[in-house]
């Protein structure tokens, strides 16, 4: 496996980490309706293409298996391919983040108990949570930071 970080976005690899993006979702977020998942879809672009640091991994055969984003000492987004869960490519791109960004924050929708765990695991812990999404929809989310930070 290949991690690092995208200089440049373009189109294809936007749609490669979209494809992605939606398959993790699909397998992760099931309190989101099929409606919820094509709206948040439409905005993944342009998340992608704002945050500061994307970074990518990919299989030895090219195809891309996860990515995250990091932006000031934050996670602010981290997929994975269904194929490649539970192997330890999160964790890895989780290490990669701390020691090359410094990341000791991150929110994590309370709905998705794999993730959740994931970041406890990996000693992150919950100093806030809300009722509701930053959209404001009906999704708690769990603000969490690095353990003795």
């Amino acid at each position: 496996m290949k991690i690092y970080e995208i200089q440049e976005r373009d189109p294809q690899i936007l749609a490669e980490l979209l494809k992605v993006w939606e398959a993790s979702v699909r397998e992760t977020h099931l309190f989101l309706s099929e409606e919820e998942v094509n709206k948040i879809k439409t905005y993944v672009p342009q998340a992608l293409s704002g945050v500061e640091h994307l970074i990518v991994a990919r299989e030895e055969s090219g195809e891309t298996a996860g990515f995250m984003g990091v932006e000031k000492k934050r996670l602010e987004m981290l997929f994975l391919s269904p194929e490649v869960r539970g192997k330890g490519l999160g964790r890895q791109l989780l290490q990669y983040g701390t020691a090359n960004y410094d990341v000791q924050e991150l929110t994590v929708n309370e709905q998705n108990p794999g993730a959740v765990g994931f970041y406890r695991h990996l000693g992150f812990e919950t100093y806030k949570r809300t009722d509701h999404d930053e959209e404001g929809n009906p999704y708690p989310l769990l603000y969490m930071k690095r353990h003795g930070n």
